[in-house]
């Protein structure tokens, strides 16, 4: 039997705003307009929808060395001020060598060195200016959690795509259940770049408009930026903690940047979370999809939930809300899955609507979506939310009573 771990309340901050509570409310009862924002700063002649965290962040230190300093630690740091207590009680209670950090992230600090390419490419000497190397390494954030906490056990980052929010979380349970450590904080953080920006542009799968997930009229993702963390331990009475119940993963490999058509790796990911948590299809009473709003995405996930679940389970995009945020998005909507299984959070046990135009596509099979009136069923809540990346990587995590 699995060694239970346990998650404590989350740190949340993206266009919503900042903290669980604020979140959980944003998701129950959306206003009637977008929380996204459209810019044309991005990509040179376009305008599209952001989910773009535009209000001030909490300062750096004043002793933070330079080398920790990039937009996206600021947005984690900003997020991290919510759970500082329960950080300083995992290490009072285990010590500083016994919390370990477990990150996701796709773009680090990278924008940090735009200026230095900027001049290069202008003609400047690569000596002439300065390339900000430690602030775009991939282990640039949980390097930083380390540092301004004194933590003295491991710290690594886990960049998978879309699903490393959600595989740094299933990769903190495996060294909790290795006896490695006795506390992690672990989540994700993804800043907007124009580095994915104008990525995800190429492939012609940016939205012009709202993303509009499983409707027949979707047309592509909004790009979004956010940050969630918890620090999970294996003590349930630690922070009022929720079981992480089970997980799952795979990688069909299929192609660099389009899902199995037929959601072989999803299903295959859904059905092992399921065995890993001890539970049944019928057991889980909210899904939190992937839902990105591209053709490809939503036919391969409505493919494999159809499969797995049936019609009735009742599941939600929450990407409307917060835009796709990449690297953050695995940890995110797992920051919302615990807030909608939490009785404290959640007491009426409503369930985020789906936001679309209501047009489904005849073409894929019908999935529950959620509406306005939608609740969990009655007795224990169990949920899974589910991500998938490009090349392949698929991750299912289940977090319940």
């Amino acid at each position: 039997m699995n060694t239970p771990v346990y998650l404590s309340p989350p740190a949340v901050t993206s266009a919503l705003g900042d903290g669980l509570a604020v979140h959980v409310d944003a998701l129950l009862n959306p206003a009637a307009g977008s929380p996204l924002t459209f810019s044309d700063q991005w990509v040179n002649g376009k305008t599209y929808a952001f989910g773009a965290v535009e209000r001030g962040l909490r300062p750096f230190p004043q002793d933070l060395p330079a080398l920790f300093c990039s937009r996206n630690n600021q947005l984690l740091w900003h997020a991290l001020a919510q759970i500082e207590p329960q950080i300083e009680a995992a290490k009072a209670c285990f010590g500083a060598g016994r919390v370990a950090v477990v990150l996701g992230t796709s773009t680090s600090g990278v924008d940090e060195n735009i200026e230095m390419f900027r001049q290069v490419s202008q003609g400047a000497a690569w000596q002439e200016v300065t390339f900000k190397q430690a602030q775009q390494r991939m282990d640039a954030p949980a390097e930083f959690v380390a540092e301004v906490y004194g933590l003295k056990n491991l710290n690594y980052v886990v960049s998978t795509a879309c699903t490393s929010g959600a595989r740094a979380l299933i990769s903190a349970a495996r060294l909790l259940r290795a006896g490695l450590c006795d506390a992690v904080v672990c989540g994700g953080a993804d800043t907007l770049s124009p580095l994915t920006i104008n990525g995800f542009a190429s492939l012609e799968v940016l939205s012009g408009g709202l993303a509009n997930p499983f409707s027949a009229n979707r047309n592509g993702i909004n790009i979004g930026e956010a940050a969630a963390v918890f620090v999970m331990t294996r003590e349930a009475g630690f922070s009022n903690g929720l079981p992480l119940l089970g997980y799952g993963a795979s990688s069909d490999a299929y192609h660099m940047s389009s899902p199995r058509p037929d959601g072989l790796g999803a299903v295959q990911a859904f059905q092992t979370a399921l065995t890993h948590a001890g539970v049944r299809a019928a057991d889980i009473g909210w899904i939190n999809l992937h839902g990105t709003g591209t053709q490809h995405n939503d036919s391969m996930e409505s493919i494999a939930v159809s499969e797995v679940f049936g019609s009735a389970t009742p599941c939600t995009s929450t990407k409307p809300l917060t835009g796709h945020t990449l690297g953050a998005a695995g940890a995110i909507e797992a920051a919302f899955l615990w807030g909608m299984v939490s009785r404290e959070y959640n007491p009426e046990g409503k369930l985020p609507p789906q936001l679309w135009d209501g047009t489904a596509d005849e073409t894929l099979p019908r999935i529950g979506l959620t509406g306005r009136e939608s609740r969990w069923p009655h007795g224990r809540r169990v949920g899974a939310s589910s991500s998938f990346a490009f090349g392949g990587s698929n991750a299912v995590l289940v977090i319940g009573e």
